[in-house]
């Protein structure tokens, strides 16, 4: 288990291993989710990192327009089960 001491300042070193897990460096941000009285550190990631996040092989793109058709679609039919 790692730890690291908090300064007068609320200001902590994060450990080696844990740089390192998070594949951390210099100049890197973090982000803190905090769930059920626990913290988890993730390393924050931009929007442009996220580009083909959802692809997968042999499944081409869909436009906007299809996403669409797809929403209509399937509020139709939920509105059409709730009756």
């Amino acid at each position: 288990m790692q730890e690291s001491t908090v300064t007068v300042k609320g200001q902590t070193t994060l450990p080696r291993d844990v740089r390192a897990a998070l594949h951390l460096a210099s100049g890197d941000k973090v982000r803190y989710v905090i769930l059920d009285g626990e913290v988890r550190i993730v390393k924050a990631r931009s929007v442009k990192e996220l580009k083909g996040a959802l692809m997968r092989k042999g499944t081409p793109p869909v436009s906007l327009d299809d996403m669409e058709a797809a929403i209509v679609a399937g509020a139709t039919a939920s509105a059409g089960e709730t009756k």
